[in-house]
């Protein structure tokens, strides 16, 4: 999923190719992608573009007259600057926003198919999708630790939780967490005040660090190789290779639909997490420790 420094990409980019520009017609391949009626969707067409903004992971083209068009990328959505008039892709296409220079496609390469656009009018209907969480970048340690202290909570739950960070999923929170040094697992309120201090410092820090690859990444082109997967993250992705601060080997946790990756000697003091399904398979053959792990892999 497009976290905040993927959507500032997008925030930028848009914004450097649409604000000002004519909206002249949107066009859906997939009607399902919409999900308001009122006001309909052609009270957007031939209105000016003012702004594009961020709610959180949410992309907002503002719109003249206060008309607000809200889109969620959700995990795989995502969007392709093309020539004018492009014709939406049969498989993925959701829809397309046609501009006198260019052609904005939505497209979700997914069968779940999640991604979501809204359109309203007013910044009151605007403000019902903002989940009330941090903006990491320019927070001050009080204000972070406020945040973090409001439930007590596993640090990879609060920092990818939408009500206490705007911004912050998966991936970024297995880098900031590596970063800090801290268990994803560790509760909030357990932790001390350097350990929030040191949690914010790396927090903010990664989002900057890469705001900045990705810039330099695009250097001024439409971003179209949007991943949650880099090649030089430390962890997020790297299950089974080696961590680049130690060189022990990245561990992970799976749940659900997402994974938790970390390394076990800079973040755990040596401890493995226990891997749900893994630990029922395994029983009394689960490794508790990175050591026993090793130790069992150099027997075989």
């Amino acid at each position: 999923m497009p976290e905040l420094p993927d959507i500032t990409m997008y925030v930028e980019s848009l914004e450097s190719r649409i604000k000002g520009a004519r909206l002249e017609k949107i066009r859906l391949g997939n009607t399902f992608i919409l999900r308001t009626f009122d006001p309909p969707l052609i009270a957007a067409s031939g209105k000016t573009i003012q702004s594009v903004e961020r709610i959180g992971k949410r992309i907002v083209l503002s719109l003249e007259d206060e008309l607000f068009i809200i889109i969620h990328l959700m995990i795989a959505g995502r969007f392709h600057w093309k020539k004018p008039l492009s014709k939406i892709p049969g498989r993925v296409g959701h829809a397309a926003f046609d501009f006198p220079d260019g052609t904005l496609l939505l497209t979700e390469a997914s069968t779940k198919k999640r991604a979501s656009m809204h359109l309203v009018i007013g910044r009151p209907g605007l403000a019902t999708f903002d989940r009330g969480g941090l903006e990491i970048l320019g927070s001050s340690v009080d204000t972070f630790s406020a945040a973090l202290m409001r439930e007590n909570r596993t640090l990879k739950r609060a920092l990818t939780d939408p009500r206490l960070f705007s911004g912050i999923g998966n991936a970024y929170s297995d880098e900031i967490l590596h970063r800090s040094r801290l268990s994803p697992l560790t509760l909030t309120q357990k932790l001390t005040d350097e350990e929030i201090t040191r949690l914010h410092a790396a927090t903010t820090a990664t989002m900057k660090e890469w705001i900045k690859r990705l810039r330099e990444e695009t250097g001024g082109s439409f971003p179209e190789k949007v991943t949650a997967f880099h090649e030089e993250m430390g962890v997020h992705g790297k299950f089974g290779k080696p961590c680049p601060v130690c060189g022990t080997r990245v561990q992970r946790i799976v749940y659900a639909e997402n994974e938790s990756n970390y390394c076990p000697r800079c973040q755990t003091g040596g401890k493995m997490l226990s891997d749900r399904s893994l630990a029922r398979l395994l029983k009394d053959d689960w490794p508790k420790t990175i050591d026993e792990l090793e130790q069992s892999e150099l027997g075989k």
